[in-house]
C-alpha cells in the first residue's frame, strides 16, 4: 500500500525531476555496453559493472559503420549505424532499429524478429542475413550463431530492414560460389533449388538440428576461466578483471552521481520536496517519539526502508516501469549493481571489505561514504522543513485525486480496500480504538458502520 501511495504521489516528481537522470543513466549503460561485444546467448559483455556478466575471454572485434536504407523513404539519405563485426544478425537489427526509431517508444517500433536484414550489393544483388541458415557452422555438437564477420560484411556496406520473408535459404556470400551456382538463386540470392543439393555443399550442416546441438555466440558456456582452479583461481580472475570493471564504472560515474544527488536532495530546480515525503518522514519521527525510540540509526533505517529501499530501488532496477524501453540482461545486471550501491548508501552499518567481498562492493567502496553523507544530509534537511498540517495534506491528496480521476476505476479500488478491511476488521478496529487521533474522529465506530453497511449490500 505504501509503495502504491508513493507511486501516485511521486509521479510528478518522477516526471519533472528524477526521470531525466534515471533515463540518462539507462542510456549511458546501454551505450557503454554496446561499444564492446555482448554474447547473445549468455548475456555477458566486455564492458560491464557486474562481474557475473563479464566476458572472460579475449574477443577480437572491429567497429563497422553500416549505411542503412531509410525504411520510411528509400530515396532519402542512408542512416549510418555503428555495429561490431562480431554482432549476431539479431543484434545488428536491434542496433539499426535503435538508430532509425530513436525518438519512438519501444512498444511502437517494429520488432527485430519481424524484420529481415538485407545486405545490398548493387541494384539487384541482395543477401538476407540471418542468425541461423544453411551456412551456419556446427562443430562437435556446437552450433555458432552467424555474425557480420561470418558473412564477411565490410565497413560502409549498404543494408536494409525489410518485413520478414518466408524463405530460409541463403547463398553464402563468398568468392568461391560459381556463376552457375548463382543461377539456382533468385534475384535476392534466396535458394530456389532442392535443399538436399545445397546441403551436400555444406557437410557441417545436419538435416535437422537435434536437441543435442548446443548454440553459442562468443563464449561457450563451459569456458569460464574462473571456474578452473577453485577459489584461488576465481580470486585471481576477479583481480585481473576488476580493472576493466573499474574503467566501466568510471565512464558511468557521472550518471550514477547525478541520479543519487537528485534523489537525495530537497531542492530540485527551484521546486520543493514532494509533500508526501515530508509528511511520511514526520509521521515516522512521531511514532519513534511516541514509543520512546531515540536511537538515530533506527529512525534512519525506518526512513530508508520506507522510501529509498521500498520505492526508489525498484525504479532504479526497473526503468521499464517508468519509460517505454527495452531492458536487456546486461543492462539489468548493471542496474542491479547501481541499485545495490544505492541500498548500501542508505545503510547505517559499516561494510568491512575483505578478499572475499563481492566485486560490486569493491567497485564502489570509495564512493559509499560520500553517498552515505548525502543520505544523512537529506534526512536532516527534511527534518528541518516546516511540518505539513493534516489540512494541507488532505487538500494535496484531493488535488492528486482530481488530477488522476479519469485514469483509475474508483469503485474497483474501493472494493479492493474493502476486501482488506473486512478480512482484518478485528485487528483494525482494535488498533483504531487505542489510537488517540482515531478516537477523536471516532474512526473505529465509522469502520464498523461501513463494514455493516457493505455486508448488507452484498
Amino acid at each position: 500500500m505504501l509503495t502504491n501511495w508513493f507511486a501516485f504521489l511521486l509521479h510528478k516528481f518522477l516526471k519533472e525531476c528524477a526521470g531525466e537522470p534515471l533515463f540518462m543513466l539507462y542510456c549511458a549503460i546501454k551505450q557503454q555496453m554496446e561499444k564492446g561485444p555482448i554474447d547473445a546467448i549468455t548475456g555477458e559483455a566486455r564492458y560491464s559493472l557486474s562481474e557475473d556478466k563479464l566476458i572472460r575471454q579475449q574477443i577480437e572485434y572491429k567497429t563497422l559503420i553500416l549505411n542503412c536504407v531509410n525504411p520510411d523513404n528509400e530515396n532519402s539519405p542512408e542512416i549510418p549505424v555503428k555495429v561490431l563485426n562480431c554482432d549476431t544478425i539479431t543484434q545488428v537489427k536491434e542496433k539499426i532499429l535503435d538508430a532509425v526509431y530513436k525518438n519512438m517508444p519501444y512498444s511502437q517500433r517494429p520488432r527485430a524478429v519481424d524484420m529481415d536484414l538485407e545486405w545490398r550489393q548493387g541494384r539487384m544483388a541482395r543477401v538476407v542475413l540471418q542468425d541461423e541458415d544453411i551456412t551456419t557452422k556446427i562443430e562437435n555438437d556446437w552450433k555458432r550463431l552467424n555474425t557480420l564477420m561470418h558473412y564477411q560484411v565490410s565497413d560502409r556496406c549498404v543494408v536494409a530492414l525489410v518485413p520478414k520473408q518466408t524463405s530460409s535459404y541463403n547463398i553464402p556470400p563468398s568468392a568461391s560460389i560459381s556463376r552457375t551456382s548463382i543461377s539456382r538463386y533468385d534475384s535476392t540470392f534466396r535458394y530456389t533449388g532442392s535443399p538436399d543439393s545445397l546441403r551436400s555443399r555444406a557437410p557441417m550442416i545436419t538435416p535437422d538440428l537435434e536437441s543435442g546441438v548446443k548454440v553459442w555466440h562468443l563464449v561457450k558456456n563451459h569456458e569460464h576461466g574462473d571456474q578452473k582452479e577453485g577459489d584461488r583461481g576465481s580470486k585471481m580472475v576477479s583481480e585481473i578483471y576488476l580493472t576493466r570493471l573499474l574503467a566501466t564504472k568510471g565512464t558511468l560515474q557521472k550518471f550514477v552521481d547525478d541520479l543519487f544527488e537528485t534523489l537525495f536532495s530537497t531542492v530540485h530546480r527551484g521546486s520543493a520536496l514532494p509533500l508526501a515525503i515530508k509528511y511520511m518522514f514526520d509521521f515516522l519521527d512521531e511514532q519513534a517519539d511516541k514509543h520512546g525510540i531515540h536511537d538515530t540509526d533506527v529512525r534512519h533505517t525506518w526512513k530508508s526502508n520506507c522510501l529509498p529501499l521500498r520505492f526508489w530501488v525498484n525504479v532504479i532496477k526497473n526503468p521499464q516501469f517508468v519509460f517505454d524501453i527495452h531492458k536487456s540482461s546486461i543492462t539489468d545486471a548493471c542496474l542491479s549493481v547501481v541499485a545495490q550501491t544505492f541500498m548500501d548508501s542508505c545503510s547505517t552499518s559499516e561494510h568491512r571489505l575483505g578478499k572475499d567481498s563481492p566485486s560490486n562492493k569493491l567497485l564502489y567502496a570509495k564512493d559509499i561514504p560520500n553517498y552515505k553523507s548525502w543520505v544523512e544530509r537529506y534526512y536532516a534537511d527534511i527534518n528541518r522543513l516546516p511540518a505539513i498540517s493534516d489540512q494541507d495534506m488532505n487538500a494535496y491528496l484531493a488535488e492528486q485525486a482530481r488530477l488522476h480521476s479519469t485514469e483509475f476505476n474508483m469503485l474497483s479500488a474501493l472494493n479492493e480496500i474493502y476486501s482488506y478491511v473486512s478480512k482484518y476488521s478485528e485487528e483494525l478496529t482494535s488498533a483504531l480504538e487505542q489510537d488517540e487521533q482515531a478516537k477523536k474522529q471516532r474512526l473505529a465506530y465509522k469502520v464498523e458502520q461501513l463494514i455493516g453497511a457493505m455486508s448488507l449490500e452484498s
